[in-house]
């Protein structure tokens, strides 16, 4: 084994922190300080402490100063790389650093057996006898409830699944690939189906990618949560990159979680070879983030595209994502079931066979659009004349024809090469 020394912790170990962390402590364990308490110390400057071996972490001491006393939040090593005096030489460091702002009494509070009780033990921390430790625990969904504030996450309604008009074959694949599967596990297992953990929804603008990914969602009863690759950037000063770990790390403190990306070909398309390429270090970032983001139960990661062409080949292949589904426009039995939806409250009788010959190249936000506009017009032509007249079928033809479609013939035959280029069901 190569030898291992001491260095500061940098933001860029985290995703091999967080690996750490899992494998230094046990499926039965909870840990008294939650990772993304540690992280928020380890960023705001507290003392931190890591030993590599090469370009290995392996091994990680972090603490927090609290006037005269500081507490020990982790103490995490490598399964193989115990027994080698590395917890004690990162204790030893992490004290020196203690005591030099001030701390003269270090406590540390481990679950029995935990990582790093040994080194503990060998560093001249003795166990109290006769305390007990107590402890509130918020209700279920509680401590979620402030991860999700953090994250701009939030609960969906139900019902959100049977709102969605129309788009049947989709409804019925994601219904039987993905939400199947992860709403009956024990079952799934039983037939040796893997629930997804990862998928990815491509196909023009406007055709339901997002409405989709929160159906899911509703349907699971999970909370939905969507990151945004600009505003992730403008939160921070160390980059995007650094800022996506960050937010991985976060969601892992979640019980269950959809993770939604949106036109993620901004911070997954193809590379260009150069090293120079500004694009490379966050795309290498995703691509690390995805695995360690599946190995996590009760969550899935849905990513959508306009342009799956544009993605980078490493980021489609198999083991990153389990599905690769295209979500197309509607077609003409999808359109009426979305106009039906729109004019549920008209009193007049509409000819919804004409507005949807005349919609053929309308997706599912353009027909709401001109539904919208024709009632406008409608209501607007009531309040001038007073006549009691209800909307009518030109009303919403004139709608659609001042409404220009989303799609074009080429963007339609466009998505149909990409069927069958990159589409995995």
């Amino acid at each position: 084994m190569p030898a291992w020394h001491l260095r500061d912790y940098h933001d860029d170990d985290l995703d091999q922190a967080i690996q750490l962390w899992d494998q230094s402590r046990r499926s039965d364990q909870d840990p008294v300080f939650p990772v993304s308490e540690v992280i928020a110390a380890a960023k705001a400057g507290q003392p931190a402490v890591v030993a590599v071996a090469g370009d290995e972490l392996v091994g990680m001491a972090m603490a927090q100063a609290y006037g005269k006393r500081g507490w020990l939040l982790l103490v995490a090593l490598a399964s193989r790389w115990r027994e080698r005096g590395i917890g004690s030489a990162l204790l030893a460091d992490l004290e020196r650093r203690l005591h030099a702002l001030g701390v003269r009494h270090v406590s540390a509070l481990l679950p029995a057996g935990a990582a790093g009780t040994t080194a503990l033990e060998n560093s001249g921390y003795r166990s109290r006898e006769g305390l007990t430790y107590y402890e509130k625990v918020e209700p279920p969904g509680a401590a979620d409830a402030d991860v999700l504030a953090a994250l701009g996450g939030r609960m969906l309604p139900e019902g959100l699944w049977a709102a969605m008009a129309g788009m049947s074959h989709e409804k019925q694949v994601v219904d039987r690939r993905v939400v199947l599967p992860l709403q009956e596990p024990a079952l799934a297992e039983r037939y040796g189906v893997l629930p997804p953990k990862a998928i990815i929804l491509f196909g023009p603008p406007g055709t339901g990618k997002t409405s989709f990914a929160k159906a899911v969602a509703s349907r699971l009863g999970w909370p939905f949560v969507e990151l945004f690759p600009s505003r992730l950037a403008a939160d921070t000063s160390e980059g995007l990159a650094a800022a996506l770990r960050e937010a991985f790390a976060v969601l892992a403190e979640l019980d269950s979680v959809l993770l939604f990306i949106d036109e993620v070909e901004e911070i997954a398309g193809a590379r260009s070879g150069k090293a120079v390429d500004p694009g490379h270090g966050v795309t290498n970032e995703l691509l690390k983030l995805i695995p360690v983001f599946r190995e996590q139960d009760a969550r899935l990661l849905v990513c959508s595209t306009n342009s799956v062409r544009s993605l980078d080949a490493a980021f489609l292949r198999p083991g990153r994502f389990d599905y690769v589904i295209p979500i197309g426009p509607p077609d003409p039995a999808a359109r009426s079931a979305i106009w039906a939806r729109y004019l549920a409250g008209t009193a007049g009788a509409i000819d919804v066979d004409q507005l949807v010959a005349a919609s053929e190249l309308f997706t599912p936000a353009d027909i709401e659009f001109a539904a919208r506009k024709g009632a406008q017009a409608a209501f607007e032509r009531e309040v001038t004349h007073r006549q009691g007249l209800p909307a009518t079928t030109e009303d919403y033809l004139t709608a659609i024809t001042d409404t220009r479609p989303t799609l074009t013939p080429r963007l339609i035959e466009e998505f149909t090469e990409d069927i069958g280029k990159y589409s995995r069901l």
